[in-house]
């Protein structure tokens, strides 16, 4: 039996690549463990929110994902006398100092994974595959897992085990926890496929008005397929062969000059809206499709699911280090109302589009997310219209002291926490480990010269920011409360050595 192992993670989709990605980051000792004998190929989950742009900049990843993918195209609403319309889906925003990405980002399920494995081989670290979880077993001090794999059954130990394993969690189960919610009633299939008769410059969409006859094909961006998707009736079987969905094609479009050549992926599933009734049990926790199912309108699934392990990883990294246990409390605290919400949007999405209503707005973008009323956000005076302890961080072009740009973005980058002091006294700012602080100012390290980080903070002079390392901001005080600033940052760090 292993006995060195900090953290478990059970399932290798984004969620678990994603925390596996922050505790290597973080040195800390774990095994990411996936049933498949080999990578998920499909594309169930295609959209990158502007958040979780922002999320993967800081991984290091960004620009991989931008590599391997493209924007979203128009939809292209096709009529029964062969004419079309085009509209734009997403609203497309353009980019601000402050937020940096405004678009979604298409990026098949499958290219968004290997990015991610890449990342994580980077950092020294692989995927178990064809290691599935058959029993679990907690104690005070760990849990002990029973594996099969193609060695035979195996035993770990872990001090901490994380449920990343999609909406059927054996984790889940075997911890006892309640998935409320409900079948919404739909059932759909989703396939990707090698078709030619289409263009690639459009989401192709036919009978949008009608839920029985409705298709749309859309070209994944970074492939050369397409992604078909359908409603089907609630029973029955669907043939999900390239002969079966070229008949659905030809059926539902009207037109024999659209052949399907072959299905590389294909699935048949109920939508479904389910959140658990808790996110922990003692030492296990779940993240992402394992705490909550989405329909997949508006593209909130893979995106809740990377942010629930982007905020439980570095909170897990500090706990082992030995931050107070109380950190980990505050995962299910903040995350479970985020989930909870996103689930009542794509629900309320899923609706307009079954009235044929696709658009898209800024609510789907994640950006105005935050952790308002959690205890790691130092309560103070209200401050209207200027930056708030729970709120994201924006983003800001500034100018080193020597005359170099970066953005701010650059210095939040890391496993680091922040503390950022506008035309701020550095003697005044506390010195801990894991704290990066800077002066924002004439006098500072960095310079405003535009006056954006001014814009977009509405600091005072003499006021400082705290700001987590998943970029949110803990505290904003003046210079007279920063023994309370330092109080408040020591309650969630080990202790000083």
């Amino acid at each position: 039996m292993s006995n060195n192992l900090d953290v478990v993670i059970c399932g290798a989709g984004a969620a678990g690549l994603t925390l596996a990605i922050e505790l290597a980051r973080r040195g800390v000792a774990f095994r990411l463990l996936e049933q498949r004998d080999r990578p998920f190929h499909g594309s169930r989950g295609k959209g990158i929110q502007p958040r979780s742009q922002e999320v993967f900049e800081d991984m290091g990843i960004v620009n991989q994902l931008f590599a391997a993918g493209g924007a979203y195209p128009v939809s292209r609403s096709h009529h029964a006398d062969g004419t079309h319309t085009d509209t734009v889906m997403v609203e497309a925003s353009p980019a601000t100092p402050a937020e940096p990405y405004r678009r979604p980002l298409m990026v098949p399920q499958f290219l968004t994974e290997c990015v991610m494995r890449g990342r994580l081989a980077a950092l020294g670290h692989r995927v178990d595959f064809g290691h599935a979880l058959i029993g679990l077993e907690q104690d005070a001090d760990g849990v002990t897992l029973r594996l099969a794999t193609s060695l035979g059954e195996q035993t770990l130990r872990t001090r901490y085990l994380i449920g990343a394993d999609g909406g059927r969690s054996i984790v889940r189960h075997a911890l006892d926890i309640g998935f409320p919610g409900k079948t919404l009633g739909v059932r759909a299939v989703v396939a990707d496929i090698v078709l030619q008769g289409l263009p690639r410059d459009a989401w192709h969409t036919f009978n949008e008005e009608d839920m029985a006859r409705r298709i749309a094909l859309c070209p994944l961006m970074g492939t050369a397929l397409f992604q078909l998707q359908a409603p089907v009736p609630v029973e029955g079987e669907v043939d999900l062969s390239a002969a079966g969905l070229a008949a659905m094609v030809r059926e539902r479009t009207g037109r024999d000059d659209i052949a399907v050549l072959d299905v590389e992926w294909a699935s048949a599933y109920q939508m479904n809206a389910r959140l658990a009734d808790r996110y922990r049990v003692g030492r296990a926790f779940l993240v992402g499709d394992a705490a909550h199912t989405h329909p997949p309108t508006g593209g909130q699934g893979l995106n809740t699911s990377a942010q629930d392990a982007y905020n439980l990883g570095w909170k897990l990294a500090a706990v082992l280090q030995g931050a107070p246990q109380t950190l980990l409390e505050t995962y299910e605290e903040e995350r479970r109302p985020v989930s909870a919400a996103m689930l009542g949007l794509a629900t309320k999405l899923l609706d307009h589009a079954r009235r044929g209503d696709n658009r898209r707005g800024r609510e789907v973008q994640q950006l105005d997310l935050g952790y308002a009323d959690s205890s790691l956000s130092l309560a103070g005076e209200p401050r209207t219209g200027r930056i708030n302890p729970g709120s994201r961080a924006p983003d800001a072009p500034l100018q080193g002291a020597g005359g170099q740009p970066l953005r701010l973005f650059e210095v939040l980058r890391g496993t680091h926490w922040t503390l950022l002091g506008y035309e701020a006294t550095r003697a005044d700012a506390p010195a801990r480990k894991g704290l990066h602080v800077h002066v924002i100012g004439q006098c500072g390290d960095l310079w405003d010269t535009q006056g954006h980080f001014a814009g977009a903070y509405g600091l005072q002079p003499g006021e400082w920011v705290l700001v987590r390392p998943d970029g949110y901001v803990a505290a904003v005080v003046h210079a007279q409360q920063i023994e309370t600033l330092s109080a408040h940052f020591d309650g969630l760090m080990p202790p000083r050595r």
